[in-house]
């Protein structure tokens, strides 16, 4: 037998109740439930929402209508074609962008000034498929149609524009990927800063091999004037 729609408004409150319940988890700020009416990410989830069953319904003009006032008053752009699972939470949120053709699964966060955009040269699915539990913090550039997948970390300020598999960070410009033998759920740690860092790492390896190469032609110095003693010169 088919299952029955839901009425509109219980559909609503439904999406009240689970919205609590992200922002209690994923946000040490708030500190009470009625707290999620003025965050301006809930509104903007909310809305597009609504403007996605508009846009399912071929009725673009209005999903569009509805997506650009949430923009305008919320400042996170998230276009009514995406496709958005359950649990998605955006932090603080201003400047957020989640193109058309995005596609993110459950119980994924973003920080604000995120972009989850295409790379201008391609056509149909133009921008990322981002799987379950994957957090992507402040700044962070994903362009292009390409999956990162579940449990994955993007660091602030990265710029990924390839293929990221499940249970790895990436981190820099462009994103490099560092993987980790053991899974971790980033929506339950949330942690931005604690993340690796390779282009310290490659600068402290450059050190020291400058360093091995400074001490031999040291040594080969000392060598040479040896030599010139022992024969006078």
């Amino acid at each position: 037998m088919k299952k029955k729609a839901k009425n509109p408004i219980d559909a609503v409150v439904d999406y009240v109740l689970a919205e609590i319940q992200i922002v209690k988890e994923r946000d040490p700020a708030m500190h009470s439930p009625f707290e999620v009416f003025l965050y301006a990410s809930f509104w903007a989830v909310l809305w597009y929402r609504l403007a996605h069953r508009f846009y399912l319904k071929k009725h673009y003009i209005i999903a569009r209508a509805i997506s650009q006032y949430a923009r305008n008053t919320t400042g996170i752009e998230i276009h009514p074609g995406a496709k958005i699972g359950k649990g998605f939470f955006i932090d603080h949120g201003a400047g957020v962008i989640i193109g058309e053709t995005t596609e993110i699964g459950d119980n994924v966060t973003l920080f604000q000034g995120v972009t989850l955009g295409g790379t201008g040269k391609e056509s149909g699915k133009r921008h990322p498929t981002i799987k379950d539990n994957v957090m992507i913090s402040t700044g962070a550039k994903v362009l292009g149609s390409f999956t990162v997948g579940e449990n994955s970390k993007i660091g602030a300020g990265s710029v990924v524009l390839s293929e990221v598999p499940p249970n790895c960070t990436v981190v820099g410009v462009p994103g490099r990927i560092v993987k980790y033998h053991d899974a971790h759920i980033p929506r339950e740690d949330m942690v931005q800063i604690d993340l690796p860092d390779p282009v310290k790492d490659d600068i402290t390896g450059l050190k020291h091999a400058n360093s091995e190469i400074t001490n031999r032609l040291l040594e080969l110095e000392s060598i040479v004037k040896k030599m010139r003693k022992e024969r006078g010169t």
